[in-house]
């Protein structure tokens, strides 16, 4: 399946390594050299050289990658986290992301370059933003990773369309 240059985009091919510039960043990255990746009428084609397992494995994750590096570099990627218990917030200071969840201190986090995020108070969520797919996922486990949702009250940081398995509390005296 050929993956789509959109208008604003540019693509360099140069043998295994892909540079592709738009109007969110750039970005480069080298394939495995098996792979035949050719550039023509505004698509880009891969294609292996034999039907083994490896090189059909590596035909399909060749292809999505490089059309996560397109789709980034065009529109981005976003991973929207939901902050849930009483008193727990985000704040943004500059372009940190602050997290008060219950610690004694509030917690600082520093986005790596290409990511940004976007805090909204009224519905207690995070947004993180970048044209990295891989960093924005990394980002976003990262922030989730300090205060994971726990299972009986539900209270911590989670994906939007996570779903928390609740267990029921101990059981009263009979």
């Amino acid at each position: 399946m050929p993956v789509v240059i959109p208008k604003g985009v540019d693509v360099e091919i140069n043998g295994s390594n892909i540079r592709v510039k738009g109007p969110k960043g750039m970005m480069e990255r080298t394939f495995h050299e098996d792979m035949i990746i050719s550039k023509n009428d505004g698509e880009i084609i891969v294609q292996r050289p034999s039907d083994e397992r490896m090189h059909r494995s590596l035909h399909g994750m060749t292809r999505a990658l490089i059309n996560n590096m397109i789709v980034g570099v065009s529109t981005g990627f976003e991973k929207i986290l939901e902050i849930n218990g009483v008193g727990y917030r985000a704040d943004m200071e500059g372009k940190n992301l602050v997290l008060y969840v219950g610690y004694s201190h509030p917690v600082p986090m520093e986005p790596p370059e290409g990511i940004s995020f976007e805090v909204d108070a009224k519905t207690r969520q995070i947004k993180v933003l970048g044209f990295d797919k891989q960093l924005v996922g990394q980002v976003a486990a990262d922030i989730r990773k300090i205060r994971p949702p726990e299972p009986y009250k539900g209270k911590g940081i989670k994906y939007l369309d996570e779903k928390i398995r609740r267990k029921a509390g101990k059981a009263g005296k009979v």
